[in-house]
């Protein structure tokens, strides 16, 4: 947390809760200079972004030519994959494989999702499933830990299974639903970078009881030098290159692929809703609608008053939170009373425990640095 006065941004609601937001004279804060800087260089909602697509998307295709596939995406039923998957198909005229990942939290609404998009775009589904026994003990660890990002283990197996499936089919475009639109505002002082595998390795030698036998770990160095440079791997985030409206996105998705929402960012996941309502407000103090709102406030998606009455509603549905702690408890096999100790005990820098963060870190900067950030 940081140490100086409370102050919220006069543009955006992000505020110090974010512990490495500064100000300018004006009271408008670093992430909206960072989303401006954005403009015109990688978030590119217009003509030329669409230009840009085009060409992508010839590559794409080329790429792909002779083969079953010439793309493959992650699909967790959630509004930003599942429409990558849609516009991947109707306006791409693409031949995407989803890939699923299912670490044992889809939500019901996710499942029926996937199963109505993939049948409704005519596209083949891999589907995943992580070893349950395997993945309860690395979350359960993670919680002992007493960290922020506990969506490390889900994040870090979701991306290894699917840039490892792509590799093994021989396919080297990946599609991604990240964007600037909906996800411009992240604070790095919020959590950690879920791809570090010696932070997942080095957690659960601590915590853990058993063995990660079968868990997909990709290492580091997998992820900067093996599949983009040996493997010749290329991440595309097309909605940073059209007008991508997350309201407007959901009603086609309903009317077109019988789509169903499930009540906020992320939630398609039971426990990354736990996480993101109750974890971090409760523990942390971090309050990510601040983030997903101010985000969609920068993109002029909805307005700063609504945003701030956005804010005054409960972060987690009162009448599900008491049920949805006993679930999560249950299904990672912690008494009553063991939980509320982990919910009550201090919590932790993921620098107290193994990382390459300085990696992560130099890394970071030489992106900002090669984007002229």
């Amino acid at each position: 947390m940081t140490n100086q006065p409370y102050q919220m941004c006069v543009r955006c609601i992000m505020d110090t809760s974010d512990p490495d937001i500064t100000f300018d004279e004006e009271g408008v804060c670093s992430h909206c200079h960072a989303f401006d800087e954005t403009v015109g260089k990688t978030w590119l909602p217009n003509d030329e972004g669409r230009r840009i697509l085009t060409g992508l998307i010839a590559d794409i295709k080329k790429a792909g030519e002779g083969k079953e596939y010439d793309c493959a995406l992650g699909l967790s039923g959630g509004v930003d994959s599942s429409y990558l998957a849609y516009l991947a198909v109707k306006d791409f005229g693409l031949r995407p494989l989803a890939v699923h990942v299912d670490g044992g939290w889809n939500s019901p609404e996710a499942v029926r999702n996937i199963e109505n998009i993939v049948k409704a775009l005519g596209i083949d589904l891999f589907t995943y499933v992580i070893d349950w026994d395997e993945m309860r003990d690395l979350q359960a660890s993670f919680l002992k830990a007493g960290v922020a990002n506990q969506d490390t283990p889900q994040d870090h197996a979701f991306f290894a299974k699917l840039f490892e499936f792509a590799v093994k089919n021989d396919i080297k475009y990946v599609l991604s639903g990240h964007n600037i639109a909906t996800e411009s505002v992240l604070p790095t002082g919020w959590g950690y970078n879920p791809r570090d595998d010696r932070q997942i390795k080095g957690i659960h030698k601590r915590f853990g009881t058993g063995k990660l036998k079968t868990f997909p770990i990709a290492s580091i160095f997998k992820y900067f030098i093996y599949f983009p440079h040996i493997k010749g791997m290329k991440v595309i985030n097309p909605l940073n290159y059209v007008p991508y409206n997350k309201a407007a996105a959901m009603e086609v998705l309903k009317s077109e692929l019988g789509w169903q929402y499930y009540g906020g960012k992320h939630f398609e996941s039971r426990f990354t809703k736990f996480f993101q309502a109750y974890w971090l407000p409760e523990k942390f103090g971090f309050d990510k609608r601040r983030a997903h709102l101010s985000s969609l406030i920068l993109s002029d998606q909805i307005s700063r008053e609504d945003a701030l009455t956005e804010m005054e509603k409960p972060a987690y549905p009162l009448d599900q939170l008491e049920e949805d702690k006993e679930f999560i408890r249950k299904k990672l096999g912690f008494t009553a009373d063991a939980f509320e100790a982990l919910m009550a005990a201090p919590t932790h820098s993921h620098l107290e425990y193994p990382s390459y963060v300085w990696l992560v870190n130099l890394r970071r900067k030489f992106r900002r640095w090669r984007n002229g950030e």
